[in-house]
């Protein structure tokens, strides 16, 4: 059975000129990134994209490959385009909660001799923070990580400590079946905005890694954007219109993957799917489909941008069966099918209709 379409029952509105030249600003921040990160990075262009989307969203991100495949070198050269602080964390089996982070100690007042607790901060309080094969390290420590990326503070000794902003949490992660690893929890997952397969390179990419890699010194890499500039282009994302049609169309992406009493769902997701994806899916969704259409040159959402982040929205919020496993049917291939499954024709018509004016390039 075919979802039903939902009709957009409002267009949105266009932007403001100062938001405009805003949008500007961030297209222009977008290659001169691609640029600094081609000097360090051979290929690899999708998943620096959707890196990028995750920063201008105000999102984290969990890059997901074997090793040798430069995801920490990703993280640290994307780090170094912008004018942040940036901490690495080594995820260990013997790393603890407080040396992510922070302590509370005892410290003495050489002038009274009186006593007072004193917090220490941990490398949680810098802007970026690359949390290497974050897998390495077991659930209590994986945990501490929790507050920090939802609520942009940590709590010591009852006390609220905020982080600096912007703040974003970059991970790596080991698959799953190399051994010495341990499984992410879901809440935790669900905290990344993208989990982001990272592959192998062509042959030819191969050989320019060996190249560059083999001669010379590494480049020397600028800073393109600011602190402020990168908080000001997060809220320019969010003020991008999104029409009815186009949420509800995101909307079927997750709602289809739950199975809910009395609710149809596809042959593949009954068969294979565990438990689907929670609203927040949803809401990444949209803006992931927000920042992608800017980077792109367009003020508008539409369903295609919605289709290219999907995968990695949704891939680790579907937790799949003992069918699927014993089939070797991973989350990607449910993902991939719901593409198919929810019908474009009509959501493709409605994209067209969207106010002419969102299309029109800015005036220079």
């Amino acid at each position: 059975m075919e979802p039903q379409i939902g009709i957009a029952q409002e267009q949105p509105t266009s932007l403001a000129a100062d938001e405009l030249a805003a949008v500007e600003k961030l297209q222009q921040a977008y290659r001169r990134m691609k640029t600094e990160m081609a000097k360090v990075i051979v290929g690899q262009d999708a998943v620096i994209d959707e890196l990028l989307i995750a920063l201008f969203c105000r999102g984290h991100a969990l890059l997901v490959g074997v090793p040798g495949l430069a995801k920490t070198l990703m993280i640290s050269t994307l780090s170094k385009t912008l004018g942040l602080s940036f901490n690495r964390i080594q995820f260990t089996p013997d790393l603890m909660p407080s040396d992510i982070t922070g302590t509370e100690v005892i410290e003495e007042d050489k002038t009274t001799g009186g006593r007072a607790m004193r917090f220490v901060r941990g490398p949680i309080f810098a802007n970026v923070i690359l949390a290497d094969e974050i897998n390495r390290t077991p659930p209590k420590t994986q945990a501490a990580l929790l507050e920090a990326m939802q609520e942009h503070q940590v709590t010591a000794g009852g006390k609220q400590h905020r982080l600096p902003q912007p703040f974003f949490v970059l991970a790596t992660q080991n698959p799953i079946e190399q051994e010495g690893t341990y499984p992410l929890p879901e809440a935790q997952l669900d905290r990344f905005m993208f989990n982001i397969y990272v592959g192998y390179p062509s042959e030819e990419e191969e050989f320019q890694i060996v190249r560059k890699t083999t001669t010379g010194r590494p480049p020397d890499l600028q800073h393109v954007l600011s602190g402020e500039e990168v908080l000001m282009l997060q809220e320019i994302v969010r003020k991008v219109p999104a029409a009815d049609h186009v949420i509800r169309y995101a909307l079927q992406f997750s709602r289809l993957t739950r199975r809910t009493e009395g609710t149809p769902v596809p042959d593949f997701v009954s068969e294979y799917v565990a438990w689907g994806a929670g609203p927040r899916a949803s809401q990444y969704l949209i803006l992931a489909g927000k920042a992608r259409a800017l980077l792109r040159g367009r003020y508008h959402v539409s369903t295609e941008d919605i289709r290219q982040v999907a995968l990695p929205v949704l891939r680790h919020r579907i937790v799949t069966n003992f069918n699927a496993e014993a089939e070797g049917i991973k989350s990607d291939f449910i993902v991939k099918k719901l593409i198919e499954y929810i019908p474009r024709q009509q959501y493709d018509e409605m994209d067209k209709a969207i106010a002419p004016v969102l299309r029109n390039e800015p005036a220079a």
